[in-house]
């Protein structure tokens, strides 16, 4: 059980979520949001004119809505901003908006009732997924459209997925033993203003990367093995007068994942091997992927401040006494952090298909042309090369910012909006074509280390040789690679345990 008080959840704790664990409300929260709920209330009650709570939204703000329409009014907001297009978002992308949205709520900051939180965590722990559409946001007021086919869903309308099968909203909240929602003033604005399908969809894309990262010390160790290449460009001395976190770590992971290698002494005398320096592609691993650490590590710190944050408007400040109109929902943190996310990890994939080309390329790897042991009746690992490098020139595009973009909307109200959800899908789209760059360089590397043997790696890459080769065989001959590199694409993931 994941426990939500609106300050500490964490982007390992939204996964565990996102993959089907139970959530529940922190009763050290509850005080907070009923003081917040019970302020809205008098508001209402003394018949006050505030934003949001009893006025129109966005370029309607100066439109009053009299006690008797407020409920109308929320239900309205709710139906007229649930309007997504296409394709759906995955289910565990689901699940972390709603775990990270009920969290945001849970901060007591934004006026709800308890019951809108616990009716969030009930749809989570029942398995009742609303179905969202992936487009429609611009990250400027808050992911709306994303969020209102969520409330849409917990209101009883909409669609959502309800074991394996799509149906009616209500009809799933209906088999699920949950009363939909009645919205109160504010409730429905609080269910929409938010970055929380930016940082779902990015914080879960940043949790492989992070993984990915690790996977590609380990297939450049394996490639820098298969071409009997120096580790000299890793010792510690080098990284401790340039010390970037990052760096460090990836030079401390190449050394340890070396150790104890067959083949590095086999060429550890001049004489036999006269290279005293490396290609770029190998010498400089722990600069570049040191690089993308770094930038992950910003964008977790990012991240995690903000899934732990009140990014609704207006904000209710119950012990002050006060509503202030901000601009909190503005997903401007978010776009800038995931673009950066997303260059650096496009860049993780440059440099893993500059090693696959050494790999096969004959006049660079003294390995059989493109590794296989009869070139000319076998193409070998030609197109694996082709695939990544196409898979790199639809990176360059995908890795163009999208919060430089600024269309605004709203009847000029929100004159500067982020494209913060389009960073997220697009970060995503570049972590899965770059955990496929390095499958293909950790095929290549495999295959290279068989014409090393009966000399053998480290013993840490002798294991992430086994789980490579346990889905992929020694290729004697021409293969379709294609099932091979999909179904490495799993084991990438978990490569940089060993």
């Amino acid at each position: 059980m994941i426990e939500i008080d609106g300050a500490s959840l964490t982007l390992e704790q939204t996964a565990e979520v996102a993959s089907g664990a139970q959530a529940g409300l922190a009763h050290s929260a509850r005080a907070r949001i009923e003081r917040s709920r019970r302020f809205v209330e008098d508001i209402v009650a003394r018949g006050e004119v505030v934003y949001g709570i009893n006025t129109g939204f966005g370029a309607l703000s100066d439109v009053t809505i009299p006690p008797d329409k407020l409920r109308e009014l929320q239900v309205n907001l709710v139906r007229s901003h649930a309007c997504g297009v296409g394709e759906p978002l995955l289910e565990r992308a689901v699940r972390a908006m709603m775990i990270q949205r009920a969290n945001v709520l849970a901060k007591g900051y934004s006026g709800c009732r308890s019951e809108v939180i616990e009716t969030l965590l009930e749809m989570l722990n029942a398995g009742v997924h609303p179905v969202i559409p992936s487009r429609g946001s611009v990250g400027a007021s808050g992911d709306l459209a994303p969020l209102a086919h969520l409330a849409l869903v917990a209101i009883g309308e909409g669609e959502a997925l309800y074991r394996g099968t799509r149906v009616k909203g209500g009809e799933a909240l209906d088999a699920a033993g949950i009363q939909p929602l009645t919205l109160e003033a504010k409730e429905g604005l609080a269910l929409l203003n938010g970055t929380q399908a930016m940082t779902a969809v990015g914080g879960l894309a940043l949790l492989d990367a992070e993984r990915l990262t690790d996977a590609a010390d380990v297939s450049g160790a394996m490639t820098l093995e298969a071409l009997k290449g120096t580790p000299v460009a890793f010792d510690h001395k080098i990284h401790a007068v340039r010390p970037h976190p990052g760096q460090i770590r990836s030079a401390r992971r190449l050394r340890e994942l070396i150790d104890g290698s067959e083949i590095r002494e086999s060429h550890r005398d001049h004489v036999v091997d006269p290279r005293v320096q490396d290609a770029y592609a190998i010498r400089c691993m722990p600069q570049v992927h040191g690089a993308v650490r770094d930038s992950l590590a910003h964008a977790r710190r990012i991240l995690e401040i903000e899934i732990n944050s009140a990014t609704d408007n207006p904000l209710i400040f119950a012990e002050a006494g006060e509503v202030l109109s901000g601009g909190n929902f503005h997903g401007e943190p978010i776009a800038l952090t995931l673009d950066y996310a997303a260059i650096a990890i496009a860049d993780l994939g440059t440099i893993s298909e500059r090693r696959v080309e050494r790999l096969v390329n004959p006049d660079l790897s003294g390995l059989p042309a493109f590794l296989t042991p009869d070139p000319g009746m076998n193409s070998g690992m030609m197109i694996a090369q082709i695939v990544a490098a196409s898979l790199i020139a639809e990176n360059n595009v995908l890795a163009h910012p999208a919060s430089v973009a600024n269309l605004p909307t709203s009847g000029n109200k929100e004159d500067h909006v982020s494209m913060g959800m389009t960073s997220a899908l697009k970060f995503t789209h570049i972590v899965k074509n770059v955990e496929m760059i390095v499958a293909i360089e950790a095929m290549c590397a495999a295959q290279g280390l068989d014409f090393l043997k009966p000399l053998k790696p480290g013993p840490r890459l002798a294991e992430a040789y086994s789980r490579i080769r346990a889905v992929v065989p020694t290729l004697e001959r021409d293969a379709a690679l294609s099932s091979y590199i999909e179904q490495l694409v799993p084991v990438i993931r978990r490569l940089g345990e060993v």
